[in-house]
């Protein structure tokens, strides 16, 4: 692989991930809730499931979502069904701060496994590195799995370096939204529903 075809490669990753879309929501809906580090954290989770979707990928496992429909739904619902999941929980943690003025604080694996488990529940990520990854792959490398691997780790580098910077900046909104307990309050209300919303979405995805 040259270079020019790397920059072409890295340029394309940067933009698909400073699109608009449910996990840079999810970045920022953590960081105005609940402050930097759990935006931090969770991004940092979020980006280490891209390695699963990628060695899926160059190992042909992703193909299955592709061909088969009960796969693909087993996934998405279980995906769909976390994130409701999360919306549950996010109401019922801010009702424990009114009513005991402290909510158990979730540690920095707790946040880092959830925007790991959300990112690996979503087939349509699966799909996206099935499909983008094999395009700047050479034919002729002799080794494209470990070409596909190696351009994962690639996208996941970047995407981490954008996600923590956008979790910072939400982050340090977030910290100071926290101060204030009526806007910290509807700001966890509009979170649960975000993560209503993008359960809702996933469930009734098509490939």
């Amino acid at each position: 692989m040259d270079i020019s075809h790397l920059a072409y490669f890295l340029g394309a990753s940067i933009l698909l991930t400073i699109a608009p879309g449910p996990d840079n929501v999810f970045v920022v809906t953590q960081g105005i809730s609940r402050g930097r580090k759990a935006a931090v954290l969770t991004a940092i989770g979020m980006c280490s499931g891209i390695s699963v979707h990628t060695t899926a990928a160059a190992l042909g496992i992703s193909a299955i979502f592709y061909s088969s429909a009960v796969a693909f739904s087993v996934v998405k619902f279980a995906g769909a069904a976390y994130l409701l999941f999360l919306a549950w929980k996010t109401i019922r943690e801010h009702r424990e701060i009114d009513l005991h003025g402290n909510g158990r604080q979730l540690s920095g694996f707790a946040l880092f496994k959830r925007g790991f488990i959300m990112n690996v529940l979503n087939p349509k990520v699966a799909l996206f590195f099935l499909a983008f990854l094999p395009q700047f792959v050479s034919p002729g490398s002799g080794n494209v799995a470990l070409e596909m691997i190696i351009l994962g780790l690639i996208f996941m580098a970047q995407g981490m370096i954008i996600f923590i910077t956008i979790g910072l900046l939400s982050g340090a909104i977030g910290n100071y939204f926290l101060k204030k307990p009526i806007v910290s309050r509807i700001f966890s209300w509009l979170t649960a529903g975000i993560f209503a919303t993008l359960g809702i979405r996933l469930a009734l995805a098509q490939k």
